[in-house]
């Protein structure tokens, strides 16, 4: 059963468990779970994606309950009105804080224009061998992408030589080897931690926030910052 992080009578978030797809798509034609379906069975009512999270992303996943909702909430995506709040861990050490706005190539060829701020949150090392260090450094960054780009935050880390810890094909397929090997890592580290959005000029402002699934929280004890991060969700 899909985890609910918040419902009203026209709108209802889960929080997204890495591995699964939002809808059908023909780039996995093996799968046969989908937030889309589960949600619909799970409500007994039909429901509209509003916003994609990519496959191997946790998180927070907002659909409609209406076609007008969706319409609405939609705009306001469109209109880069929703404030979007990740959390990552990276590899190496960040700036403390930082705008990548490098332009992005989407699935049809077309160059768009892409933002994204982080700033960083915490900064680890641990005495895990790598190529020639005897080290490893990685952050924890939190991460607000102002535009809503394919893969926007994983190929806009790995830009700046930071790339998300588990990534593939963005990632660094060397650390990702390492932890596999040594820790058993088998995720992306990338969470959709908080969504807030105003439905309409009137109206209130609607916070939403998903908790982070258990491996980031393995992660986040094995790198001892998960007392960084716990303050900066507060």
């Amino acid at each position: 059963m899909l985890e609910i992080c918040y419902q009203d009578q026209d709108l209802v978030a889960i929080n997204k468990p890495n591995g699964l797809l939002v809808h059908r798509s023909s780039i996995a034609k093996d799968t046969h779970e989908f937030a889309l379906q589960l949600l619909r069975d799970q409500l007994q009512q039909v429901v509209y994606p509003i916003h994609r999270l990519d496959r191997k992303t946790s998180g927070v996943l907002l659909f409609a309950l209406n076609k007008n909702t969706l319409k609405d909430i939609s705009k306001l995506f469109e209109e880069n009105a929703v404030d979007k709040n990740y959390f990552a861990i990276v590899r190496g050490h960040t700036e403390e804080s930082g705008i990548i706005d490098t332009p992005l190539t989407n699935e049809k060829g077309q160059i768009q224009q892409a933002t994204t701020h982080y700033k960083t949150i915490a900064r680890a090392e641990i005495p895990l061998a790598s190529t020639r260090y005897p080290t490893s450094r990685y952050s924890l960054v939190k991460v607000n992408p102002i535009t809503g780009r394919m893969h926007q935050i994983r190929k806009h880390f790995a830009h700046i030589r930071h790339p998300i810890l588990g990534d593939r094909p963005h990632g660094c397929n060397k650390q990702n080897k390492l932890w596999k090997e040594t820790y058993d890592l088998h995720t992306m580290l990338l969470h959709a931690q908080e969504l807030r959005f105003r439905p309409s000029v009137n109206s209130g402002e609607i916070v939403i926030r998903a908790d982070v699934p258990n491996e980031f929280l393995r992660v986040l004890n094995l790198l001892d910052i998960h007392e960084e991060f716990f303050r900066a969700v507060l």
